[in-house]
């Protein structure tokens, strides 16, 4: 029989190989489908493990207790390596169907990884606020290391649907709720899915962010 009320210890560490798994499943597909460049299988797995990674090794850095997660728990690299793996070596027909879902799986890693680095901060006793920015960088390191890597911009740092907006959506959506004094596995799967559903509607509906720059003609 299943306890009603899980740890937020388990909680937590299930976040973060949900969202490993999606960031490296992410990070491949980027490597595997990029328009400018040609990566091997070393490239597209190192893609996949900054993907994966990154934001949570930032977010350890930061916290300050210690060596990163990452490169302590062998779990989160196995993890990010088999996911990615597995990305890679798909069949083309499978590929072309799982390529349909790299939106819809990035949303899935944005959200996972926000509520994630938040409940990690709080564990360590951050107040709210820098609990949520180290939750949006989580959620967002991965991903803008990748970008970089890949010799693009971050997409957090341009104009575009939410992005961040979506993790901050998610990581402030966990702590009212953890405030109100909800139990952790309800506060966790509501933040998740407020923080997905949010960037799944920016998609759908085109919400976007506007540039600070006024265009001259």
């Amino acid at each position: 029989m299943l306890r009603p009320h899980l740890h937020l210890d388990t909680i937590i560490t299930a976040l973060d190989y949900a969202a490993i798994a999606i960031g490296a499943i992410g990070g491949a597909l980027h490597a595997r489908n990029h328009k400018r460049y040609q990566y091997d299988i070393i490239g597209a797995l190192a893609l996949a493990l900054v993907s994966a990674l990154g934001g949570g090794i930032a977010r350890d850095v930061l916290l300050n207790q210690g060596p990163p997660l990452a490169l302590t728990n062998l779990g989160y690299l196995y993890t990010a390596l088999l996911a990615g793996l597995a990305t890679l070596l798909l069949g083309p027909r499978l590929f072309r169907q799982l390529e349909g879902f790299m939106l819809f799986i990035d949303a899935i890693a944005i959200a996972l990884f926000a509520v994630a680095g938040t409940t990690r901060a709080q564990s360590f006793g951050l107040d709210a606020l820098p609990a949520v920015m180290l939750g949006i960088t989580t959620a967002v390191g991965g991903g803008s290391l990748r970008d970089v890597l890949s010799g693009t911009t971050p997409r957090v740092f341009e104009r575009g649907t939410f992005y961040a907006i979506a993790a901050l959506l998610a990581a402030v959506s966990y702590l009212v709720l953890d405030r109100l004094g909800l139990p952790d596995t309800t506060s966790v799967i509501v933040a998740v899915v407020l923080g997905f559903a949010l960037r799944m509607a920016s998609l759908r509906f085109n919400w976007h962010t506007d540039a600070l720059r006024i265009s001259r003609r």
